[in-house]
């Protein structure tokens, strides 16, 4: 598919395009309005496709959850091994489409590696995420920064709570959800992994904070969230911070959503995931 088709749908889903003015410009690439339309089916996430790990998996524990958030109850999926046994709590960070059945998936996914995978909704403050996802992506303007944030960190503590937990905690995001992974990083001095799937990076003068041990893995096609890296790098490099980082070449961004068909690389996101598994049994057992 034409990049140029690919990157307006990404300035669609990361900025305040409207959908109106979003399928303007996508007649303009494609010829026609109703050529538009028979692409877009090809852009647009397809739940359908979301389910990888069964609801019904005889080895998992799965329930919708909710624990003390900054001023409000935050709602969660949470997703355990059914077996007995001390493990490492890891948070599920989803895009900003909110908490989706792709997300679910990816927590059972987690929970079948052996972690006790919880899952927030940024979107608790709403009343949790609506079925609509370009409602949803309105709704991540209106989040309070430092609330959202402070949500995220309760999080980590609510999940030592459960009586399964070893006691470390690790994350994993995306998109959206890597640039908050990246700053659970500087803003938790006791998470032990972070992982950054596709993530806008902080400011370096952050950096020094870091204590977890970080993994990063970027799209080579994804040019605006890509430009972030060197100094990121440059930042972990001289203050010996523990990181690995992958670019994976010919990789779109969001390239770990199978549910996004033009986008999903199943290539780099199997290799992504093997690393993000790797990364998790180093630090988190």
């Amino acid at each position: 598919m034409d990049q140029r088709i690919i990157n307006l749908f990404d300035e669609y889903t990361h900025k305040p395009l409207t959908r109106q003015n979003f399928l303007g410009k996508l007649a303009k690439l494609t010829g026609s309005m109703t050529a538009a339309m028979a692409v877009l089916p090809l852009l647009e996430v397809n739940y359908a496709h979301a389910t990888t790990i069964a609801e019904d998996d005889p080895d998992l524990l799965l329930e919708d959850v909710t624990y003390p958030g900054d001023g409000l109850d935050m709602k969660a999926y949470l997703a355990q091994p059914q077996a007995a046994g001390k493990r490492g709590v890891v948070l599920v960070i989803h895009e900003n489409r909110g908490l989706n059945p792709h997300i679910r998936d990816v927590a059972r996914r987690v929970a079948k590696a052996g972690y006790i995978a919880l899952a927030p909704d940024a979107l608790s403050p709403f009343g949790g995420t609506p079925a609509n996802e370009d409602e949803a992506r309105g709704l991540f303007a209106k989040l309070d920064k430092q609330q959202n944030l402070h949500n995220f960190l309760k999080g980590f503590i609510y999940g030592k709570t459960l009586k399964n937990s070893n006691g470390k905690t690790g994350c994993v995001g995306f998109c959206w959800g890597g640039a908050l992974a990246n700053q659970l990083a500087i803003h938790d001095p006791d998470l032990k992994a972070a992982v950054a799937f596709y993530g806008r990076q902080p400011e370096t003068a952050e950096v020094p904070q870091i204590k977890a041990a970080v993994q990063l893995h970027y799209g080579g096609l994804d040019e605006g969230v890509n430009k972030g890296i060197p100094a990121y790098e440059e930042a972990l490099k001289t203050h010996k911070i523990k990181y690995e980082l992958y670019v994976y070449e010919g990789a779109q961004h969001a390239f770990n959503n199978d549910t996004a068909p033009t986008r999903y690389n199943e290539a780099a996101a199997k290799l992504a995931w093997e690393r993000t598994l790797a990364f998790f049994k180093e630090n988190l057992s």
